[in-house]
């Protein structure tokens, strides 16, 4: 499996979010030049997440982006699902490409690859930015 830049591009920009004191807006502009992260890119990237209720924009002056929802209920899973990634080890381990696979009903590698697939939703779906937030600070002492 392979996150791409736009899954850890949001990761990175949610968590820079997840920061501000009193969920004050940050601009775009000051995020990516923090993150370094394209402007553009990373708008593109906010569409999705304000789209799937993640975050939220605030017009004006002091405006900006912040999070939606307390950081204890936000997921890696739903971070990523956000922006469009998805979390697969393997193109059969999705219920889209298994019908479309002619081998399934007789390739023992396929449990593998949906056993694996499962725990890393699992994982995902289990770990919330509260507690990336918690390991990334634990981890930098």
């Amino acid at each position: 499996m392979k996150v791409t830049t736009k899954g850890r591009y949001g990761l990175r920009a949610i968590l820079k979010l997840a920061e501000q004191k009193d969920n004050k807006p940050l601009a775009i502009s000051s995020i990516a030049t923090d993150e370094q992260i394209s402007p553009e890119f990373l708008e593109q990237i906010f569409y999705k997440m304000k789209k799937s209720g993640i975050i939220k924009s605030t017009r004006g002056p002091g405006g900006g982006f912040s999070i939606a929802k307390p950081v204890n209920e936000i997921t890696l899973s739903d971070i990523l699902k956000s922006v469009g990634e998805p979390v697969m080890l393997s193109p059969c381990s999705t219920e889209e490409t298994k019908d479309n696979c002619s081998r399934i009903e007789n390739c023992p590698a396929y449990c593998i690859w949906q056993d694996v697939s499962e725990h890393l939703n699992e994982y995902f779906s289990s770990l919330t930015l509260e507690e990336i937030m918690k390991k990334g600070t634990s981890q930098n002492i």
